[in-house]
């Protein structure tokens, strides 16, 4: 699967939105979302923008989100119909899944500045999930499952350094920043999921196939 490797701060004035790529640099609020405003990139970024169609709204939103997790079109697809497939509201179902991934929860639990730099933790072989490594960053978390990291792992670091810019963790998770170990707790209920989503836009977007 390809992966986006240009800019990433381009994507935060693209969307209108802080996306939350570059850690350290939005939480001291020196992103270029700050800095140079909502303005979307490139030469043409200043003109008077027209109203947005609808569809073009539900587009912005799918490619939001895509862009917030960290995902392409043909993962974030399944997740979709994935989420269709259940008995609650497809919008809320396709948040929750999106948050049990292995690199959101890890970031979550306030191990990796960034989902770019939790993925990296995960797919290099760094975390563990209930004493086993697992290197799929889109592995998807259970209730009860126990997050730690391998014996002395050379991104123990960068990790530490994360967890002193957390302010805290949601309630469904729960971390021990001096042992370095999280658990979840339980699935999260979509008013716990601090996100700029619109996922009933996303809905509306892929129902028009």
């Amino acid at each position: 699967m390809g992966r986006y490797t240009g800019p990433v701060e381009k994507l935060s004035r693209r969307e209108g939105v802080e996306l939350y790529l570059k850690g350290l640099r939005a939480i001291n609020g020196k992103s270029a979302l700050v800095r140079r405003g909502p303005t979307p990139p490139g030469q043409h970024g200043n003109r008077r923008p027209n109203k947005p169609s609808v569809f073009s709204t539900q587009l912005r939103a799918k490619q939001l989100a895509k862009r917030y997790y960290g995902i392409r079109e043909k993962q974030f697809r399944r997740y979709v119909e994935r989420a269709e497939r259940h008995t609650g509201r497809t919008g809320d179902e396709l948040l929750i899944t999106l948050e049990r991934r292995l690199d959101n929860v890890v970031y979550r639990l306030g191990f990796a500045s960034t989902r770019a730099q939790a993925r990296q933790f995960v797919g290099h072989g760094h975390v563990l999930v209930n004493g086993r490594r697992v290197d799929i960053a889109s592995y998807l978390v259970r209730p009860d499952d126990v997050i730690t990291f391998k014996a002395s792992t050379p991104v123990e670091p960068l990790i530490r350094e994360a967890t002193e810019l957390t302010s805290g963790v949601g309630p469904w998770l729960q971390a021990d920043f001096d042992g370095l170990t999280g658990k979840v707790l339980r699935l999260p209920e979509r008013r716990e999921i601090p996100s700029p989503i619109e996922e009933q836009l996303i809905v509306e977007f892929y129902s028009r196939r």
